[in-house]
């Protein structure tokens, strides 16, 4: 038979005192939750700090709590740091599994140690279950969130106020997040279909990369009631697929949504572009982007902003909102950043 071994000292201490002394070694797991992905996780019972393997996530927990927060995905750029908590600009860079060839630290990490990582799932595919074997030997709980969608950002942020201890603070910007969504369903449901304007979406610096209508990356058009010209359904998940001016030309947008200043400062002074609708009309802008995008790449809670700044630019008759008030205010929510009119416009690109 096996024998016990007790080291020398505990022979003298009975059985329920060892056994406590060994329990109190132990770390704490004591809830128990079921994730966005139905996996059950346990926790420690009390969260100080957490990290996030991709950029939605790390802003998802900066919304939550920006104190919370363990450490940045990637070196934050200038507009990062604009208009973002001191604290957040100083974080170490754990590195994280989106882009190309990017990976964890797993050194930073194992200093810093989460209490526990957001894992936000949004592609079911072969380098995404090695990511997640890969994680199987760390110290960390993985908690699946669901971003793929602007729609599940209520859900995602009532459920990370709750495991995080910040039921209130996760509950209120959810409220927040569902009301944006609803006001934008009925105002699209009224909208008749050969009234909706037509919008393209320019990626890259010569802007003529952009989405398809079905992408999650172009989402927030059809939810702002516009119609993207460029239909179908994603040809892969990172998109950005490019087309000919010839085709552009055919499409003839209204409007035209562009996500690099590169190409917005030429765009007005470009031949090639200015037999367009939407360039003889002036009807071409720049999308926000402090300090995170307020569309796309890398999406985030800042939709929830986008889509009132959208909808207010395609139907200013049928939504007459006050943008900069809206801006000022939201910041002041979701960033914990106090907001001048003047830098309000900044960010508007006023």
């Amino acid at each position: 038979m096996r024998s016990c071994f007790c080291p020398r000292p505990f022979r003298r201490w009975s059985l329920p005192v060892v056994l406590c002394l060994l329990l109190a070694a132990m770390p704490l797991h004591a809830r128990h939750i079921v994730d966005m992905a139905g996996k059950k996780v346990s926790l420690p019972d009390t969260i100080t700090k957490v990290a996030a393997v991709s950029p939605p996530g790390t802003y998802l927990i900066y919304a939550i709590d920006p104190a919370l927060l363990a450490g940045i995905n990637f070196p934050l750029y200038d507009s990062e740091k604009k208009y973002t908590v001191p604290a957040y600009r100083h974080l170490p860079v754990i590195g994280g599994m989106a882009g190309q060839g990017r990976t964890l630290n797993r050194e930073v990490l194992l200093q810093v140690k989460p209490d526990f990582m957001i894992h936000w799932a949004w592609r079911e595919d072969a380098p995404n279950d090695k990511f997640v074997q890969s994680m199987a030997g760390m110290p960390f709980p993985l908690v699946n969130v669901r971003l793929g969608s602007v729609l599940l950002y209520p859900e995602a942020l009532r459920f990370v106020g709750d495991i995080t201890d910040r039921q209130e603070r996760g509950e209120t910007l959810s409220r927040y997040a569902q009301k944006v969504l609803d006001e934008a369903k009925a105002l699209v449901a009224a909208i008749p279909e050969e009234k909706k304007v037509r919008v393209y979406y320019a990626e890259g610096t010569d802007g003529l990369s952009t989405e398809r209508a079905a992408s999650l990356h172009a989402e927030l058009i059809p939810l702002a009631g516009g119609v993207n010209v460029h239909r179908g359904e994603e040809l892969d998940h990172y998109g950005m697929e490019k087309i000919s001016m010839e085709q552009l030309l055919l499409y003839d947008p209204e409007v035209i949504l562009v996500k690099e200043k590169t190409f917005y400062d030429t765009v007005y002074a470009d031949a090639r572009w200015q037999n367009l609708k939407a360039v003889k009309d002036k009807r071409v802008y720049l999308i926000p982007y402090e300090p995170f995008n307020w569309f796309d790449r890398p999406p985030s809670f800042m939709r929830l902003l986008g889509i009132k700044w959208l909808i207010n630019l395609l139907y200013p008759d049928r939504y007459p909102v006050d943008m900069v008030a809206e801006t000022r205010s939201f910041y002041q929510l979701f960033l914990g950043v106090e907001l001048t009119e003047a830098q309000a416009g900044e960010v508007l690109n006023r």
